[in-house]
């Protein structure tokens, strides 16, 4: 498998999304930082402070996480799914010396890509609102990254099982939204039963977000050790999926 195939696949995707980035920007951004705005300052007036800090600034760190999260998830179910099946870029694209691992590999980047840019862009606005302490919140980058491909390859399997676009709705409420709801974003998992938190430690994006407020304020130890090794699982274990089962869809 050549990267540099896979490059073009990622440019091409670049270059279409230069001409469509407003609406883009619309969805993936304005949600995120209206959950920071009405939950943070509206909900947060009657909250007490959480772990030292305020109820804004706990739930901003993992605004960053699911808006990343977000960002690939929908590159890669409806925009890959309109691209392999509507409008038939796969066929052009494997028309040329570029082969399918390469194709998808190039979609996983172009996923991931996207959460960098959205992660980035929370990242940037939170420290604008005063609530980012630590300088160490720059190490959270490659993170925003990491969680793109996770995400991305969760979501490339979903395209690949799904019989028909309308289905995605299942993936998002059945899937995405529990991931979001029980990740520690809004509330400490911590001070819910033994069981609930099992179940939360599963989630890809309950480590993500314990990282994100890691480097946003400071506490540099667990996100290196205990929450990074979780992230690193998921890669290794999601990361594969894709390529195997998109084939298969596609050759049947």
């Amino acid at each position: 498998m050549n990267i540099r195939m896979a490059f073009k696949v990622w440019q091409r995707n670049a270059t279409v999304y230069r001409k469509l980035y407003r609406s883009s920007i619309a969805l993936n951004f304005f949600e995120p930082m209206l959950y920071l705005i009405a939950l943070g300052y509206g909900l947060g007036g009657f909250i007490k402070e959480i772990n030292g800090l305020s109820y804004t600034e706990f739930i901003a760190p993992g605004i960053i996480m699911s808006s990343a999260m977000y960002a690939a998830s929908y590159e890669c179910t409806y925009g890959t799914y309109v691209r392999m099946e509507y409008q038939k870029t796969f066929d052009a694209i494997l028309a040329t010396p570029i082969i399918f691992n390469e194709l998808i590999l190039g979609e996983l980047l172009w996923g991931a890509t996207k959460s960098l840019i959205y992660g980035s862009i929370i990242i940037i606005v939170i420290s604008l609102f005063g609530l980012v302490k630590s300088s160490f919140v720059l190490f959270l980058i490659p993170f925003i990254f990491f969680c793109g491909l996770i995400f991305a390859s969760l979501s490339l399997i979903a395209t690949a099982l799904v019989p028909g676009i309308d289905s995605f709705n299942y993936f998002y409420t059945l899937i995405l939204t529990p991931l979001f709801l029980f990740s520690g974003i809004f509330f400490p998992l911590e001070e819910m039963s033994e069981i609930i938190l099992s179940i939360a430690k599963i989630n890809p994006l309950f480590h993500l977000v314990n990282i994100a407020r890691a480097f946003c304020y400071g506490n540099m130890e667990r996100a290196i050790l205990t929450d990074s090794f979780y992230v690193l699982i998921y890669l290794i274990i999601l990361l594969p999926l894709p390529f195997l089962l998109l084939k298969r869809r596609y050759l049947l």
